[in-house]
């Protein structure tokens, strides 16, 4: 059983910037996938970011492609997602998620098989 938790959620103004980091324990970090997905009021849980095992496949959703980085840590078993250029509609909640079939970086929720509790991020403009 993996276990996720997040952190580096806040407030900040538009333009700015947050990194969250997602630390997991209870399993082979580098045997997962792993992906960032955000959640805002009202609205389906959508696609950020996702990393492949080794970190060589990475995937982000269009509108947040070339503000946001997401990388890994194996050797400390943590995923971040550097986030830049902030917007108001960046606002949500924010999940990380792992993917026991490595290799896929999915960009479908339903794929992965461990998530975290979330973390709020809140722009203001």
């Amino acid at each position: 059983q993996v276990q996720l938790v997040e952190s580096g959620g806040g407030s900040v103004q538009a333009g700015g910037s947050l990194r969250l980091s997602c630390a997991a324990s209870g399993g082979t970090f580098s045997s997962y996938d792993m992906g960032w997905f955000r959640q805002a009021p009202g609205k389906a849980r959508e696609f950020v970011a996702a990393v492949s095992w080794s970190g060589g496949g990475i995937d982000y959703a269009d509108s947040v492609k070339g503000r946001f980085v997401i990388s890994r840590d194996n050797a400390k078993n943590t995923v971040y997602l550097q986030m830049n250029s902030l917007k108001s509609e960046d606002t949500a909640v924010y999940y990380c998620a792992a993917d026991w079939k490595y290799g896929r970086y999915s960009r479908h929720e339903s794929d992965y098989d461990y998530w975290g509790q979330g973390t709020q991020v809140t722009v203001s403009s």
